[in-house]
């Protein structure tokens, strides 16, 4: 049996399906988390099959000027678990960190951010980022904007498996609950409360839009560290009861969130397959989002719903207005954005294509170097 080693930064919703659907497969797998935040991302707790692994990691938020320190301790539990393939991400925390252990093969998975933002942001983070690419025996990643970044960075592309994360297509389905309000027409956000995402953004424009059409409202799912921001661009605009703030819902509660939306809106300025995006399309919601590579792999302008230039306020303002002009085309765009969720963002479908990657990295080397490189 095939003994597979999951090493990620913490434990998320995405964490979840991945451990989920692979205690359904053959191999054996062991979870390792580098990073332990709270409140945390995803209270299911891990599903049967998977054994988590202790270690001197994962007690608390990660500090990357810890990461050296800890190589010793994930290079003895490597000894002691020995696994056939470590799967790590995301690049420069877990990936790295496994990369410096010298393990093979090495499975190295980007979350879109990784290699699309941070990469980019510092020496010392292209340096982790170029060390763990050229010690990986393959990567993966979501979209074709993180597969071109990562050939740009050296990585051989037929060392490269790309698939969209994509979305249970069964839980996110076309079936609409009523709106509490037939005259509002709802504007639907997921993305957290920080700056990467836009919900600035966001912020100014429903306020720069519902100033000319009072039938606007907004609903913020999440939180974040500019929720002060949010709340005072919503309060100086006169407009905070037309806006309202579920929080963090549970995973299963999103579905209903989604189909209760008119518009899908993100202005987030790095994105790879937004797996929130992939929901809302998977809904039949239309969607109104940022203009880079990421999105653009997924809504086709007056198909799925509409581009808008990042960062730019006044048009995402004006996207929004164009929307509601356009409310009668809105269930056909949605039947659009469902028939592409069911052809590319299918999850049991597509969670195949890590298998895959498994497969080529355990080809790839025959005999799993145990021992850490000098």
């Amino acid at each position: 049996m095939t003994h597979i080693f999951y090493f990620s930064r913490g434990y998320t919703p995405h964490d979840y399906r991945f451990l989920e659907a692979l205690s359904r497969t053959e191999y054996k797998v062991d979870y390792l988390r580098l990073e332990n935040r709270q409140p945390s991302l995803e209270h299911r707790p891990l599903p049967e099959n998977i054994r988590q692994i202790k270690w001197t990691g994962g007690q608390g938020p990660l500090n990357f000027e810890d990461l050296s320190g800890l190589v010793g301790d994930l290079e003895r539990v490597i000894q002691e678990v020995q696994p056939d393939l470590i799967h790590a991400g995301p690049i420069q925390s877990a990936a790295y960190l496994a990369a410096r252990t010298g393990f093979k093969p090495l499975v190295s998975m980007s979350w879109g951010y990784d290699l699309l933002v941070d990469a980019d942001r510092s020496p010392e983070l292209r340096q982790a980022t170029s060390f763990t690419l050229q010690h990986s025996t393959v990567l993966v990643g979501d979209c074709q904007a993180v597969r071109q970044k990562a050939i740009s960075l050296g990585m051989p592309p037929e060392q490269i498996v790309t698939f969209p994360w994509g979305v249970d297509l069964e839980d996110f389905s076309l079936r609409r609950a009523p709106a509490p309000d037939k005259n509002a027409f709802t504007i639907f956000s997921t993305r957290s409360w920080e700056a990467l995402y836009g919900v600035d953004i966001l912020a100014q424009a429903f306020v720069q839009a519902s100033r000319q059409n009072p039938e606007l409202r907004l609903c913020m799912l999440g939180n974040g560290s500019l929720a002060t921001e949010l709340q005072s661009i919503f309060e100086k605009g006169g407009l905070i009861e037309r806006v309202s703030f579920p929080g963090q819902v549970q995973q299963s509660n999103l579905p209903e969130y989604y189909r209760s939306a008119d518009l899908y809106v993100s202005a987030s300025h790095t994105d790879g397959s937004s797996i929130s995006l992939l929901e809302a399309l998977a809904c039949g919601v239309p969607a109104l989002v940022s203009d880079i590579p990421g999105n653009r792999e997924w809504v086709e302008p007056g198909v799925q719903g509409w581009l808008f230039p990042e960062w730019d306020v006044e048009a995402l303002a004006q996207g929004i207005l164009h929307a509601v002009r356009e409310r009668q085309a809105l269930p056909e765009m949605g039947r659009a954005a469902r028939q592409l969720a069911e052809a590319r963002a299918d999850w049991s479908k597509n969670f195949t294509e890590l298998l895959r990657a498994y497969e080529l990295a355990l080809a790839c080397t025959s005999e799993p170097d145990h021992t850490r490189e000098t």
